[in-house]
């Protein structure tokens, strides 16, 4: 007769909540650089130019926005499209290696969806014309895609777009996404940004991120973890393979539904009673977009409450959960910082947003301009 085998342990809600605000730095400041920070969160949404500074200020101890600035400019972390086809802001290394082991998945789902608007065209010249072109100089999109139209001048113009960026790593130069400036996007190669700025061995353009050392990575900030969680997180497929040649070093757990979550021995999971502090989060904060399940964060009745049309709005967590929305009215002035729970709140609960939403106007507000906190219900 066959041994028993121990089911793995379950991991509740509040238990994965609290390991998960554990790994994304959020249960208490961490004492990291922005650098380092920005490493271990492996990259943070970017689609706007303000939710890099939001998160990295809710996660940090003493965070000023200026560090993430001077990265920038240093040429240290960079903007450019990776995970689920969308803009991170990565370290340079990153924004290379990791990038050419994800944007695999983009080439396959969201190139296929334009190929056939782009009869004719050789991909390969496609890419080296562009990256020709904007290496000379960086490049706005219209310009790219104007430069490509006398190629193939039949061709459709935002397909030729879409081609250029899954096929070449795309950087988004600075004065874009610099705190307190503004510029339009423009492009040039991660070969020429990162020249003369960074090791080249650190970002060589034709080595991708090893696989096993990604899943590591992800579980490090997103962990526990099912398989599924970390194809939603990356928007690659077929990981199943990666985790089975891992499993032999990791822990198993399974959440309250049956769903196999794997972990790393070391990694903390704290108790599920561990206070969680009030947090102000960004639009499209990772901590809401990496998981397949994410009721270990999102409450399933507040799923489709952050979106109106295609906007996103900003988020505050209250005990660990997705709680309400949060909006910033700034002007010469005044500024003004609404809070809008889904739920009735406390009055401690309500002191406990005041807090955080004045230590967040601290950090990231306008200088010596009033503000206001202002808390209303949805």
């Amino acid at each position: 007769m066959a041994p028993k085998t121990t089911p793995p342990p379950v991991l509740s809600a509040r238990a994965l909540n609290r390991a998960t605000l554990d790994r994304q730095l959020l249960l208490r400041p961490a004492a990291l650089s922005a650098e380092q920070a920005v490493h271990h969160l492996v990259g943070l949404q970017a689609q706007n130019t303000k939710p890099p500074y939001y998160a990295l200020a809710a996660r940090l101890d003493g965070f000023e926005p200026e560090e993430l600035s001077r990265l920038m400019e240093a040429r240290r972390v960079a903007r450019i499209v990776t995970m689920r086809s969308t803009v991170h802001t990565h370290t340079a290394a990153d924004a290379v290696g990791l990038r050419r082991l994800v944007q695999a998945g983009a080439v396959d789902r969201e190139l296929r969806m334009f190929l056939k608007r782009l009869d004719g065209v050789d991909l390969d010249r496609l890419a080296g014309l562009s990256a020709d072109y904007l290496e000379e100089r960086p490049r706005t999109p219209k310009e790219l895609r104007e430069h490509l139209l006398q190629e193939w001048p039949d061709a459709d113009p935002q397909a030729l777009s879409v081609a250029a960026r899954c096929l070449l790593p795309l950087v988004q130069v600075t004065p874009r996404g610099l705190w307190g400036r503004s510029g339009q996007v423009a492009l040039t190669t991660a070969r020429q940004w990162f020249r003369d700025a960074v090791d080249d061995d650190a970002v060589d353009d034709t080595v991708a991120a090893d696989l096993d050392e990604t899943v590591v990575r992800y579980l490090r900030a997103f962990g526990p973890a099912s398989v599924q969680d970390m194809q939603t997180w990356c928007g690659l497929t077929r990981l199943r393979p990666a985790f089975e040649r891992l499993r032999p070093g990791l822990l198993v757990f399974r959440d309250e539904h049956g769903t196999e979550l794997f972990d790393l021995p070391d990694a903390p999971r704290p108790d599920e009673d561990t206070p969680a502090p009030a947090r102000f989060l960004p639009e499209f904060d990772n901590l809401l977009l990496s998981h397949a399940d994410r009721t270990r964060v999102v409450p399933a009745e507040h799923r489709t409450r952050t979106w109106s049309g295609n906007q996103a709005h900003r988020v505050f967590l209250l005990d660990g959960f997705l709680a309400g929305i949060w909006h910033l009215e700034e002007s010469r002035e005044r500024t003004v910082l609404t809070v809008e729970a889904f739920g009735r709140t406390s009055r401690a609960q309500r002191a406990e947003l005041t807090a955080e939403a004045e230590r967040t106007l601290r950090l990231l507000g306008p200088r010596d301009i009033p503000y206001e906190i202002v808390h209303a219900s949805t």
